[in-house]
């Protein structure tokens, strides 16, 4: 029987193959995944294929977005609850909108025109995205080149912002992740502070979720919110047990379940460097690595990596 992971109502299995990539197509790496209303997984890529489509079972579907990124810095992937998908791109400072199909429907942001680091301003290297649910906002971390949270209307219309650099509440290291729960509370990924920072939707500060290491990608699925741990920045010396897991939280910060080896590693519940993640109808995790990047690149030689895996639950 294959190994089961994680703990009481939260146990999964490594699906073994998944998914079957085209044979001209190479997962250099994948910074973000998401699962729309059919299940459908959206893959975003790090190469010459920036989304990749799969079925549930692992099926090729369709492709596209070439010529609209950056093909190094592709960052985070959201989808909406009408299944539009919006990315952050921090190599050329935007966030983009696609129907499932890749037809381009805007963009937030001028390409590869950054406002002034740490100037406040919108936008400085963005990381991530999500959509209110009740009338449509977009929040968006940008957290590279800026501590701050940006929000604009549906229609693309700069609102508001707050968040400043610093280790106080309302204040971020590295906002990284951005996510709505079903009340509408803004769950924040600080991940250089090792917390989830939560804000009322005008950016009051809630509350705070503490010691968890480097919390990179986040997602919110049935009264639950799902994170993925980067590894340690130390690299192929880091001490075990600093990241590369995945953690399940209930809405009032009780962790559930979390699974992940001391060391990186491509087997079963292990990761190299979880980056994205995502929640199919079935209770099943996706996990998106960015294992080149913070481990593949420190080989000698180089090596591409495994940077997607599925784990049903059970």
């Amino acid at each position: 029987m294959a190994d089961v992971f994680g703990q009481g109502d939260f146990r999964y299995r490594l699906v073994e193959g998944w998914p079957r990539v085209p044979g001209h197509m190479i997962l250099h790496e994948c910074p973000g995944v998401a699962v729309d209303s059919q299940d459908r997984v959206y893959l975003l890529t790090r190469g010459d294929y920036p989304i990749i489509v799969f079925d549930r079972a692992g099926n090729y579907l369709r492709s596209f977005g070439q010529g609209h990124f950056s093909k190094t810095r592709t960052h985070g992937l959201y989808i909406a609850h009408d299944n539009t998908l919006m990315v952050a791109d921090d190599g050329i400072h935007t966030i983009q909108m696609f129907t499932p199909d890749g037809q381009k429907l805007g963009q937030i942001g001028e390409t590869n025109k950054p406002a002034p680091a740490w100037s406040g301003e919108p936008f400085n290297r963005p990381t991530s995205a999500a959509i209110r649910p009740s009338n449509g906002d977009i929040y968006i971390s940008d957290g590279y080149g800026n501590s701050r949270v940006h929000v604009y209307s549906k229609d693309h219309a700069y609102k508001f912002s707050w968040g400043s650099p610093g280790i106080d509440a309302g204040q971020f290291m590295r906002c990284h992740n951005i996510a709505f729960d079903q009340d509408e509370r803004v769950y924040v990924v600080d991940r250089e502070a090792h917390r989830v920072q939560i804000f009322d939707p005008q950016g009051n500060f809630i509350t705070m979720w503490n010691n968890i290491y480097r919390p990179d990608c986040m997602v919110c699925w049935n009264q639950h919110i799902y994170l993925g741990e980067l590894n340690a920045v130390g690299g192929l010396e880091a001490a075990p047990n600093q990241g590369h897991r995945v953690c399940i939280f209930d809405l009032n910060g009780k962790m559930v379940s979390r699974f992940g080896a001391p060391f990186e590693g491509s087997g079963p519940g292990e990761f190299y460097a979880p980056h994205g993640i995502a929640v199919d109808s079935q209770g099943s995790i996706y996990v998106a690595e960015v294992s080149f990047t913070m481990f593949g690149s420190r080989l000698k030689p180089p090596v591409d990596l495994r940077s997607i895996s599925k784990y049903e639950r059970v």
